[in-house]
């Protein structure tokens, strides 16, 4: 891997949205020496704040923290685009004698960095895109991601049903070439990583879910995306396709009441919780954490020791 050594360690702290990663994270950098780089698909947007529950301005006076707010929210950032910032991330890092502590709930991303996948850049629209998108358009991207469901099973577990860019590449990929996104092992990665997941019964985190969106609303969800919109991002831009974002979009547009918008968010927050999971538990060199079980200063000290004894 060009430019960055081929022995550099890590420590992973994934898990699905609203388990408790951010605190934990925080502590157990402080108590490393680390700093974080961020695996978030919707904090690499300026702009979008509340919806991605960005890390406050405190957290990131506390501990460095990388890839937040790195494109502006009209522009695509693809799986290529973070793994060439997040190795360029790591290598300062450790050059600087710190550890780099990859935190977030993007699975994809954090195996395109960790096995070092071989990712060409994204190419121009082709005409079998045009019609895969006209296709959803027209059936329902339910329909396309039943097929990537057949052809990709690894691909569907880790693309969101709303990400309608990434569901169309996979196909397009697949059907252009029969050969499924690029996929390595984890014996060819070039780091040492340490993998914790973090994890909680369904019900508290389901529970949890629904206090985030609560509290996401009430700090000023709706005006954010509105500002958004105002500020000429286009309702269908990559960004605007997180939850959260795509269902105040279709608000704004008339096509949900309020009640429908706020049940939706939580629906789709909490199916999405379950796909991560999914995701995380084929990663079988990844270490999990219930924090249903363990308190937050038990689950720190396993994972400090992690990489220390």
């Amino acid at each position: 891997m060009d430019g960055v050594d081929k022995h550099i360690p890590l420590l992973v702290i994934a898990g699905p949205t609203a388990v408790g990663k951010t605190e934990l994270s925080l502590q157990v950098a402080e108590r490393l020496d680390g700093e974080i780089v961020s695996v978030d698909s919707a904090s690499v947007y300026r702009g979008l704040d509340i919806g991605a529950a960005k890390p406050s301005r405190d957290d990131r006076r506390r501990v460095p923290h990388w890839l937040i707010d790195v494109v502006d929210p009209d522009e695509s950032f693809s799986v290529a685009d973070f793994q060439r910032l997040a190795k360029e991330a790591v290598a300062d890092i450790h050059g600087r004698g710190r550890l780099p502590i990859l935190v977030g709930g993007t699975g994809l991303w954090i195996r395109a960095l960790v096995r070092d996948f071989s990712l060409p850049a994204e190419a121009p629209p082709t005409s079998l895109r045009d019609h895969l998108h006209a296709v959803g358009e027209a059936y329902g991207f339910a329909s396309l991601q039943r097929q990537l469901r057949v052809v990709d099973r690894e691909s569907y577990r880790a693309i969101a049903a709303n990400d309608h860019r990434r569901l169309v590449r996979a196909l397009e990929v697949f059907q252009a070439s029969g050969r499924r996104l690029a996929r390595n092992t984890p014996e060819n990665s070039p780091f040492q990583p340490v993998y914790w997941v973090l994890t909680r019964s369904i019900q508290e985190l389901q529970t949890r879910i629904r206090e985030r969106v609560k509290s996401m609303l009430s700090q000023g969800l709706v005006t954010e995306v509105e500002t958004l919109l105002q500020n000429g991002v286009p309702p269908r831009a990559q960004s605007l396709l997180a939850i959260g974002y795509r269902e105040t979009v279709d608000w704004w547009y008339g096509l949900l009441d309020q009640q429908e918008r706020d049940e939706l968010i939580v629906r789709h927050t909490q199916q999405f919780s379950k796909r991560q999971l999914t995701w995380f538990r084929s990663e079988k060199e990844a270490r999990w954490l219930d924090l249903s079980v363990w308190s937050l200063d038990e689950a720190v000290a396993k994972i400090v020791a992690s990489k220390t004894s």
